[in-house]
């Protein structure tokens, strides 16, 4: 049974390691982020919902009398 020659292996290995860290390098390389992240700014405009604009009152189970 012939032996299996494992002398190319070595390069092989490499190679491919190499060629796929290029390719993601290439693939990460195509996206642009910002230079200076600034944070959003939480202060939205509060727009009256209709639900507030009457009162209401919810009513528990335990507060209502006893019958």
């Amino acid at each position: 049974m012939p032996q299996l020659d494992t002398s190319t292996w070595f390069i092989t290995i490499i190679s491919m390691i190499m060629t796929l860290f290029i390719m993601f390098q290439l693939k990460i390389s195509k996206y642009s982020y910002p230079s200076s992240p600034e944070p959003k700014s939480t202060a939205t405009l509060k727009q009256p919902n209709p639900w507030e604009k009457k009162w209401t009152k919810i009513y528990s189970p335990l507060s209502l009398p006893q019958q």
